[in-house]
Order: structure tokens, then C-alpha cells, then sequence
């Protein structure tokens, strides 16, 4: 069910299939600590959006890596990121050319936080350029209540945390770095903070969290939750309607 692998003549009908649906994983290439590879965030995004692929039946088009990780800074190597008008732009581009292709139901899905708000101007615009095309912007790390839960356990503001490193342990173990585990832990700085100050300024190491209590079992299961959740919003949003027919262009 991944984009790339079908010829031009196979996608109709595979749109057809699922209510005219696809997946645009959307990750990021950053920092993660000293324990964790530069490519989490687009590894889980990729992983998670081809296993509901799978149970769907909805296409998956190709990840995008990169994102608006600007608040990563220069302190640590590693990072590659967008600005965020660059990712507005990149994604309002591709999703005019998924349009084109035959989708009307775009779920893109999310990894990496500081992506929400480009994807929402995108989502923006997309919808009002295309009368017929809904798009929805899924962030997986709240995706439900259970996969926000585990996610938040550790830090309000986590990044590469226990979360992060379980999961990466169970679906790509060549990217952890186990021996790393008891120097990566660093508390959570921005607790009663006004103003969102960039990683530099927040933590020693990159890390928001505690990696040390990372596991492959609970790795695997939270997959499987965030699989499964993610699942079940998709297959609803591919037989949703919007609640009034009434098109953007149409006067009262």
C-alpha cells in the first residue's frame, strides 16, 4: 500500500477502494540525545503510517524527513531543518498534486511537534483551493488519550524520552544507543515558563525526559496502541462527509 510501489494505472482503483484516501507521513531529521538516532522522528512516522496502510487499505504516499525543527538550535550536530514557511509551501504543493492524482480524503500524519502549525496553514490553504478535498493534520503522539498518556508520562515538554526510545527500541534498534542510557536523562525546564524557549535553553543534552526507563516491551506495545488508534481515526475519516454540502464558493 505505499505510493511508490504502484504504476499510474493501479492507483485509481486502489483510491477507489478506500474513499479516495491517502497518508502523508511527515517527520523530521534532528537531535535526539546521545542515545537516539537523528531519524526518529521520521522512522516512527514511516513505520506507523505503512502498518496502517496495511490495515486500512488506504495508500501511503512517501515520507517527508524533514520538518520545522528550528528549536532544536546549532548547540548539538545533527539537525537539518525547514523553515516553517518552507514546509507550508512543500506540503501545499504536494497536496495540490495528490488532488490532481485522484485524492479527496489527505490524512497527514504527523511526528514531529513543532510541525503542527505549518501543517495547519497548509491544511489552510489546501482546503480552500480544492472545494472537494478534506484534509485533516493527525499529531501521533495524541492521537488518543492512551498514546498521550504514555507519551507525556515523563515530561510535558518530552523529546526523546521514554516514549521515544521505547518505540524506537522495538521497531529500529540499530538507531539506540542502550549504553547511553543513564546520561541521557535531564529534567523537564519549562514547567511555569511564559515563553517557549528553544532546546539550548531547556536541557543539557537534547533530552526532555528519561530514556533509562525504556524498554522493548513497552516499545512494542505502544506501537501497537498508536498502530491501532491511528487505524480505527483513519477508517472513519474515510466514509466521513462533511456535515453540510454547501461549497466554499457559494454565496448565501
Amino acid at each position: 500500500m505505499k505510493w511508490a510501489d504502484l504504476t499510474w494505472s493501479e492507483i485509481p482503483a486502489v483510491l477507489a477502494r478506500c474513499g479516495h484516501a491517502a497518508i502523508l507521513p511527515v517527520g523530521a531529521t534532528e537531535q535526539h540525545g546521545p542515545h537516539l538516532g537523528t531519524g526518529v522522528d521520521f522512522v516512527i512516522a514511516e513505520q506507523l503510517c505503512a502498518a496502517v496502510a496495511e490495515k486500512t487499505g488506504v495508500p501511503m504516499l512517501p515520507t517527508l524527513p524533514y520538518g520545522c525543527s528550528l528549536g532544536h538550535s546549532r548547540r548539538w550536530p545533527g539537525t537539518l531543518a525547514l523553515q516553517p514557511t518552507t514546509l507550508i509551501q512543500l506540503v501545499k504543493e504536494l497536496g495540490d498534486w495528490a488532488y490532481h492524482s485522484g485524492i479527496r480524503r489527505l490524512f497527514i500524519v504527523n511526528a514531529h511537534v513543532t510541525n503542527a502549525a505549518p501543517l495547519r496553514c497548509a491544511l489552510e490553504m489546501l482546503r480552500a483551493e480544492h472545494d472537494d478535498l478534506m484534509v485533516a493534520v493527525i499529531n501521533t503522539a495524541t492521537v488518543s488519550e492512551r498514546v498521550r498518556q504514555f507519551h507525556f508520562a515523563d515530561a510535558e515538554d518530552w523529546h526523546a524520552n521514554d516514549a521515544e526510545t521505547s518505540i524506537m527500541l522495538a521497531i529500529a534498534p540499530d538507531s539506540v544507543r542502550p549504553d547511553k542510557f543513564a546520561e541521557a536523562d535531564d529534567p523537564d525546564r519549562t514547567c511555569g515558563c511564559v515563553f517557549a524557549h528553544p532546546v539550548n535553553r531547556t536541557s543539557l543534552n537534547g533530552v526532555t525526559g528519561t530514556p533509562s526507563l525504556a524498554s522493548v516491551d513497552k516499545g512494542q506495545a505502544w506501537f501497537d496502541w498508536l498502530t491501532a488508534d491511528l487505524a480505527e481515526l483513519i477508517s472513519r475519516g474515510c466514509s466521513e462527509d462533511p456535515p453540510l454540502p454547501y461549497s466554499y464558493y457559494e454565496a448565501a
